[in-house]
């Protein structure tokens, strides 16, 4: 680290507050340029070698001294007089001020997005519920957007009115185009999903001390659970980040009721178990976790400050974690900014358009017959109580194969009561 710099000192090199000048620099500081080597048949392959080992430790070095650079200050604002300190503080005190606008500039947007969307959203509503019929002017609308998207498209025949049904099974198909719920939704779930008639969000009254979001889906009468709505709460922290967005603090989900034997974040296994005394058998069901969309109202908590400084978690426990709760918080954000204000466009698949698909021929194939999958950290559950499913299953099996098995023990619904359910017959 360089040596502090008085103000009055003159110097060409303009001091920064935290960046060494460039003259203390490491690469300045006698870095020469690699050499080529001389080409011979007898040394070729060993100076090759030899020379890139050495230009690699050179950029280990160089690398691991600018890493330790960041963040230091240069002393430079230190040695500045006390007078000059006084208006640093000031500049700091108005910046408070504008973060404070920010919160309330953060806040009064989500109460006009509310305000501005819900009526649009209740007439979306109508006409999927078949409550209402659509006019003439929305059908003509929406043509002229299907022109837009595609020149070929034929307008529908004037003369035949719309379904008086609405859409049948519209937020289940909207669901399973998005390609994060698609891979969460299993084929049990989609029996309870046709029952899905509505998915709207809610955002917290300005009175609340944290911001945030609600998600609120509304089920139609079903044989699985005797809730009219599941809702599902995000949580931002009180003062936006450094970028002036809100922070996500955590999420807050909701019991599900479910009816007899229908929780579909469970399985149950019947096992046969013989009495070494009297030789009696009996029948022990035992319930436990297994993937299921509806464990996302079941969402993992941020680690306590206790449990991170007891050591309770270790570092590999604590980064498992922080990746399912980015994961879950990305999956209430999609339905926020994409899924809830685009419902159409993923019913019709045209949102898969705008999707950003990692671009396969970037990759090579590894050829590998001794692979294990088992053996990859992408068996590792990345969102409580979800293994991710295959789509394409051919199986007739109620429960669809798995295709990542549970962390660690920790699988499907691990924040939730699993105690094993047991019936008796002599």
């Amino acid at each position: 680290m360089s040596s502090n710099i008085l103000i009055n000192q003159v110097d060409p090199t303009a001091p920064t507050p935290q960046n060494t000048p460039l003259t203390h620099a490491p690469i300045a500081a006698g870095l020469s340029r690699p050499t080529v080597p001389d080409i011979s048949e007898d040394n070729e392959p060993e100076e090759e070698e030899t020379s890139g080992a050495i230009q690699q430790a050179m950029l280990g070095l160089v690398h691991g001294k600018l890493s330790g650079l960041v963040g230091k200050s240069s002393g430079y604002v230190e040695s500045l007089p006390v007078e000059v300190k006084k208006n640093i503080e000031a500049v700091k005190g108005v910046q408070v001020k504008q973060i404070e606008l920010q919160n309330q500039y953060k806040r009064e947007c989500l109460e006009l997005e509310k305000k501005l969307q819900k009526p649009l959203y209740d007439r979306r509503q109508a006409i999927i519920s078949g409550a209402a019929q659509p006019t003439p002017e929305e059908i003509e609308a929406g043509e002229q957007a299907s022109i837009k998207d595609d020149p070929e498209y034929t307008p529908l025949p004037k003369d035949i009115p719309a379904a008086a049904a609405g859409i049948p099974e519209f937020w289940l198909t909207a669901l399973r185009t998005h390609v994060a719920f698609a891979d969460i939704i299993t084929d049990r779930d989609s029996e309870a999903l046709k029952s899905l008639q509505d998915i709207r969000i809610e955002y917290l009254p300005t009175t609340e001390t944290k911001p945030g979001f609600k998600l609120r889906f509304f089920f139609a009468p079903n044989d699985y659970f005797e809730n009219e709505v599941l809702e599902k709460t995000y949580l931002y922290q009180e003062e936006v980040g450094y970028s002036g967005d809100f922070m996500y603090d955590h999420a807050i989900g909701t019991e599900i009721k479910w009816k007899e034997d229908k929780d579909l974040t469970k399985e149950f296994e019947v096992k046969k178990q013989r009495n070494k005394n009297t030789n009696r058998t009996r029948l022990v069901r035992k319930a436990r976790p297994t993937a299921s969309f509806f464990n996302f109202f079941n969402p993992p908590q941020p680690p306590s400050d206790e449990q991170i400084e007891s050591g309770d978690l270790d570092e590999d426990e604590i980064e498992e974690l922080e990746e399912k709760l980015e994961m879950d918080y990305q999956l209430g954000e999609d339905l926020k900014e994409k899924l809830i204000p685009r419902a159409i466009d993923y019913f019709t698949g045209k949102a898969l358009e705008y999707e950003d698909f990692d671009d396969e021929d970037e990759f090579d194939d590894i050829d590998d017959d001794d692979d294990d999958e088992d053996e990859f950290e992408d068996d590792v559950c990345l969102y409580p109580g979800f293994f991710t499913t295959s789509s394409d299953s051919d199986s007739d099996a109620d429960t669809p194969a798995r295709r990542r098995g549970p962390p660690k023990g920790r699988g499907a619904g691990a924040n939730a009561s699993s105690n094993p359910e047991e019936c008796q017959q002599q």
